[in-house]
């Protein structure tokens, strides 16, 4: 019948079933000593950190409903994944995010976005907007997102303690809101979202359903179009105040033992927890409909069914303790209804007015949806886009490109955005946003946790595989950084329409480079999302396989942050100048020959408007060194501070280091005599070795007594090593050959602190409504 074909639309739709990738995120590494819920057995990964401590942790994207309502979208995002981790027993502790929209500025990469052939590289304007308009339009969605984050996070009591912000015309009417949670738990308090014991009561707990969010699934399993501005109803409004109650009543009952199963009701509502929880549980379920607590009258069974509703729970409670269900809910003043119970025929059978509305097996409906391996071809254009003339690009004045770069919003400071967060509820911020890794202490465990999200969304969509190496390995770069040893990844594989051969060679290439990054790293994954059809009139998004990875602090003295502490310290890079050249076109090799590859970076970009490879090469063995001599430094009291070289290169990463929030501090910097490969030192010009973004690559500082035995432990190790510099006041000064370059560090730090501020506060229209 008609509702059961409901049923079947969002269940086996790509946001429910995976059904476009399941095969590949079979690739990944997902075992381990320390993992005790694997990827795909539950809501949420859960990882053993000691003394009976574990941590629940995930990553989820609300990318089509942001797109259409950028403020509810965001929000229920972030109730949802909250969600799912209070689901396994676990309070949640803090939230990350990673976040993607068009450009907000005007400037070169807005005007004159290239790739081969001098054609745009996607970002045409997605509904017909003048530049102005469009760049409005990014603002309007950008702060509305932010809006979102802030409003849920901060009402229900969860600190959003970092993240990631890139700007790009790929994601021009389609932006990406992917948000991690992560929560503490005993092992003994883990929860399961099964379905068990037969005769158990099944009882809905939370917000009465309405008609928001109706079929959400499946309009997540499909492209965004000019018409998709009335989808609105399908996007979920949430209520952070219900859910911080919900989340109490949860917790408080799940201490009794009277809890037999627990699921959340995420995508697909009431369809997708009685069908999951039965499949789990190898059981089936049987529900009424008319007991379903409802805020909308004349509501059909597909309705009620299909809703996406928010702040919502199924609890397979144990016979015998109802009463302890009822009461605590009441307690809490949720809402709070006995609506089936759990079966032994593998059905799951909905009832309503006296009839059945859907029987349908479980199993199946949850776990057998057909699964398929699509064609995959590069993109044709591939040769070309890692085709770059580095010859013909015109002279630019170093002093000017390092301004360019600092207000950048994607390198720019994002206090814009996470002074509206309250980052330090629940006063376990140790290491609050703006440092290589966020820092957070959880006292009832006594464990000090660092997290991070990462992906250069510009490697991928030029070279995905590499992308995806280089997106575990800065990831676990930023952890090693903050003095963090890795642990474990979640990821949010964030793409455009499997369909289309060139998206999914994209989805595969990036899943095997990240699965070999996580091999090489020891760090398996333990759950995630994938989020496909993220394709706007524009065209498709750059792919974004983003990876948020958790570590462990051992010692509280072991804390380290990006910035410099001590004028007079010692500064020294960890890493080559160049790192790994590039390979691949003749013009690649001639840049291989100067021992520097600009391909990718964020210098051509944003000085450029090119969008072109070939993208830094990673050496995976040789960043495995690294982060393991860094760390070792720092347990070793040497380091006073680490931050790693990403986006905008050398000089940029310097510039941080000096940006500190309690003093400005300066560098005197001299690479002379620093080549790599055997280039001689005349032959590189200063943009190429400032800006060139070479991997494995981290700059520390260090007390001058301890120089020499850093130095030492460096050279023991055989690790690629210079000491560069020295920290002083005022400004940032280096010397490329007999170039003498020189910036005062206080204009560097106001264009980067305000870049953003000042882009938002800048329209002079009316944002316009989408």
């Amino acid at each position: 019948n008609f509702t059961e074909l409901g049923i079947f639309s969002v269940m086996w739709s790509e946001h429910c079933s995976y059904k476009n990738s399941r095969r590949e995120l079979r690739k990944f590494p997902t075992t381990g000593p320390n993992i005790l819920v694997k990827a795909g057995e539950e809501n949420a990964g859960v990882v053993d950190i000691g003394d009976d401590w574990a941590i629940a942790f995930k990553i989820e994207s609300h990318n089509h409903p942001s797109a259409i309502e950028p403020f509810q979208g965001a929000a229920t995002g972030v109730g949802g994944i909250i969600r799912d981790i209070f689901t396994m027993g676990a309070r949640p502790e803090f939230c990350l995010n990673s976040l993607r929209f068009g450009p907000i500025t005007h400037s070169v990469e807005r005007d004159s976005v290239e790739a081969i052939n001098g054609s745009r590289l996607r970002g045409a304007s997605p509904y017909q907007l003048s530049p102005k308009a469009q760049i409005a339009a990014n603002r309007r969605l950008f702060t509305g997102v932010v809006s979102g984050i802030a409003h849920y996070g901060n009402c229900i009591g969860v600190p959003t303690i970092g993240g990631e912000i890139y700007f790009d015309e790929s994601f021009e009417g389609n932006p990406l809101v992917n948000v991690f949670c992560l929560g503490i738990l005993r092992h003994e308090q883990l929860a399961r979202g099964a379905a068990r014991g037969v005769g158990n009561p099944v009882f809905y707990v939370g917000a009465e359903t309405g008609r928001d969010g109706l079929a959400g699934a499946s309009f997540a399993s499909r492209e965004l179009t000019e018409e998709s501005r009335e989808d609105r109803p399908a996007v979920q409004v949430g209520d952070p105040f219900k859910e911080k109650l919900l989340l109490e009543a949860c917790l408080e009952l799940l201490a009794t033992d009277a809890v037999a199963g627990i699921q959340d009701m995420g995508a697909a509502g009431l369809t997708c927890s009685t069908s999951e929880t039965a499949s789990r549980g190898g059981s089936g379920v049987e529900i009424d409909l008319a007991k379903v607590p409802k805020r909308e009258p004349g509501m059909t069974p597909y309705e009620i069914l299909l809703s996406e509703s928010q702040e919502r729970m199924l609890i397979i409670a144990k016979r015998g303790k109802e009463n302890i269900v009822r009461e605590i809910f009441a307690k809490w003043d949720v809402p709070c209804a006995e609506i089936g119970r759990v079966t032994d025929d593998g059905m799951m059978r909905v009832r309503s007015n006296g009839s059945v509305a859907a029987e349908i097996p479980a199993k199946p409906l949850a776990e057998e949806a057909p699964l398929y391996s699509r064609d995959a071809k590069p993109p044709s254009a591939a040769a070309g886009i890692n085709d770059p003339s580095y010859d013909d690009l015109p002279k630019i004045d170093t002093h000017e490109a390092l301004r360019r770069l600092l207000c950048d919003p994607t390198i720019a400071s994002k206090n814009w955005v996470y002074r509206q967060y309250d980052h330090t509820v629940r006063t376990g911020t140790v290491v609050k946003p703006g440092s290589d890794a966020a820092v957070f202490y959880i006292r009832e465990a006594n464990k000090i946790l660092a997290a991070t999200t990462d992906c250069n969304s510009l490697y991928c969509a030029l070279d995905p595989r590499e992308g995806g190496r280089i997106a575990v390995a800065e990831a676990a770069r930023n952890l090693t950084c903050s003095g963090a040893r890795p642990l474990a990844v979640t990821d949010n594989l964030n793409f455009g329409n499997p369909y289309k051969a060139e998206n999914f060679w994209q989805l595969r290439e990036a899943v095997e480079g990240i699965a070999e990054a996580c091999r090489t790293f020891g760090t398996p994954v333990v759950g995630g999302n994938v989020s496909l059809y993220n394709e706007s009139p524009a065209g498709v998004v750059d792919p974004t396989p983003t990876v948020a990875m958790v570590g462990l602090i051992d010692d509280e003295k072991h804390i380290t942050t990006q910035w410099f502490k001590n004028k007079g310290d010692a500064i020294i890079l960890v890493g080559s100048v160049a790192g790994v050249a590039g390979s691949g076109s003749s013009s690649a090799a001639a840049a291989s020959d100067r021992g520097y590859n600009i391909g990718g970076s964020r210098f051509l970009k944003v000085c450029f408007g090119k969008k072109v490879g070939p993208v830094p090469k990673l050496d995976i063995e040789l960043e495995r060194a690294v982060q393991n001599a860094v760390r070792d430094l720092i347990r070793l009291d040497l380091v006073t501070s680490a931050h790693d070289c990403s986006e905008g290169g050398l000089a940029v990463a310097l510039a941080e280091c000096c940006f500190s929030p309690d003093r400005l501090f300066g560098a005197e910097i001299n690479f002379e005599n620093r080549g790599c490969a055997g280039e001689t030192p005349a032959s590189t010009e200063a943009a190429t070795l400032l800006f060139n973004e070479a991997q494995s690559r981290v700059i520390i500082s260090c007390e001058p007594k301890n120089t020499e035995r850093v130095l030492s432990e460096l050279k023991s190790k055989n690790i690629p090593h210079a000491q560069i510099g020295s920290v002083i006041t005022d400004s940032l000064r280096v010397t490329v050959n007999d170039e003498n370059l020189s910036w005062r560090v206080a204009e560097l730090h106001d264009l980067w602190w305000n870049s953003i501020r000042r882009a938002v506060e800048s329209d002079s229209e009316p944002i316009p409504s989408l």
